[in-house]
């Protein structure tokens, strides 16, 4: 097991210390939220181009500033509030969607070089990590907030008074309950895999030693593929994004839990929206595919070296998101809720048993191929189990149907 806290707090804590730290708290809030207004305007290039439209071109270079036009003008705007709603908890609620998302970003690592050193670079004679915090058990955190998040949706559409925006958040708490088991067991596997919760070791672990034949260690290969596929499919529909943007399904809602919205706290929504897309692609690249680790280059500045690779790497998932967006269409409910209940946490949750089979006959010195001849079958004869069960349940809800309509 790795631990390797932030040096910066290893010594005796200074001015030049807090110094730091506040300087690391305001960059990264800069950075979120320069990150935020040009997630909004390539998402619009690229879905535009993709549909063989213009997209934003006359604000700014390019429609650069179309984003940062759209939120004066949204800040501009009265702000309203329903006669009918709870007037504090309707206020509280953005609040409540937009902070754990910053607190999110803050345990994510973004650079230093993880080749030859543990990723610490030198300020002012003080060595610290490029984050903002690194808890022991950061990988919880994330956790945490994710599940915080869902608060300020369900207040928003309990507080509005009205009846689409209850819908709409009643939809994100059922989904967010079936997607962040799926969500946890793939995190346990990682936690089974790199023995650590915080996410600088993770980091860490899958920059030292490799696969063999050049293969990287990223937690993507070590685990078998499966959970970042689950942890992918999970993420999606923990941001409500498309296929699974059912919360605010336009023709069914209205406009989703943030119907009643307006101004500024309309705003908020907006911008968690595309924060947490930017932070759970980030957590996937961290998690999954090292984070800033990469080779070095130029030796003379290797930390920048580490910025580079995070950031290719994140923009890989952010195109992702936005190519989901363009491209496939949106789920229903009960695809919504079976997709989650009977495939992804089953096959998340078996994974977890064979990546801990696998670790134990590692240990014990059984035969690998024998583990991973036997896995298979035992999953199989899961699988159909699970599926009888689901047939069974089904045959009977339907015959129930039709005795209550006989």
């Amino acid at each position: 097991m790795i631990l390797a806290l932030d040096p910066l707090f290893l010594d005796d804590i200074g001015l030049s210390i807090v110094l730091i730290a506040l300087l690391k708290v305001g960059l990264a809030f800069v950075i979120v939220l320069i990150s935020v207004m040009f997630m909004v305007w390539f998402e619009r290039k690229v879905v535009s181009d993709m549909q063989h439209r213009i997209g934003p071109n006359i604000a700014g270079p390019w429609g650069l500033f179309q984003t940062l036009a759209d939120g004066l003008k949204l800040l501009m705007k009265e702000d309203l509030v329903p006669d009918r709603s709870h007037r504090f908890v309707f206020k509280l609620a953005p609040f409540l969607a937009i902070v754990p998302a910053f607190l999110t970003f803050s345990i994510i690592p973004i650079g230093g070089n993880f080749e030859s050193k543990d990723g610490a670079i030198n300020l002012w004679g003080h060595d610290t990590f490029l984050q903002v915090a690194d808890p022991p058990v950061g990988i919880l955190l994330f956790l945490a907030m994710s599940s915080i998040a869902v608060y300020g949706v369900m207040l928003a559409g309990w507080s509005s008074g009205s009846k689409y925006p209850l819908l709409g958040s009643v939809r994100a708490s059922a989904q967010m309950v079936s997607y962040e088991a799926a969500l946890g067991l793939t995190i346990a596997a990682i936690v089974l895999q790199t023995g650590s919760l915080s996410t600088h070791d993770m980091v860490v672990d899958q920059a030292t030693g490799g696969l063999g034949w050049n293969v990287p260690n990223w937690n993507l290969i070590a685990t078998g593929f499966v959970p970042f596929v689950i942890f992918l499919i999970a993420g999606t529909a923990e941001l409500n994004r498309p296929p699974f943007d059912l919360v605010e399904a336009e023709q069914e809602l209205v406009g989703g839990f943030h119907t009643e919205y307006s101004s500024f706290r309309f705003a908020l929504f907006f911008l968690a929206e595309y924060l947490n897309t930017i932070t759970m692609s980030a957590i996937i690249v961290t998690v999954f595919l090292g984070g800033p680790a990469g080779p070095v280059l130029i030796e003379r500045i290797d930390w920048v070296w580490g910025i580079v690779w995070f950031l290719t790497k994140l923009f890989v998932f952010l195109f992702s998101f936005v190519w989901f967006r363009a491209t496939l269409p949106r789920f229903r409910y009960d695809q919504l809720m079976d997709l989650g209940w009977k495939i992804l946490i089953p096959l998340s949750l078996g994974w977890f048993l064979f990546l801990g089979a696998r670790n134990i006959g590692a240990d014990q010195g059984w035969n690998r191929w024998a583990v991973v001849a036997v896995a298979p079958v035992v999953g199989a004869a899961a699988a159909a189990l699970l599926m009888a069960a689901v047939r069974t349940a089904r045959s009977e809800r339907l015959s129930q149907e039709v005795d209550s309509h006989g």
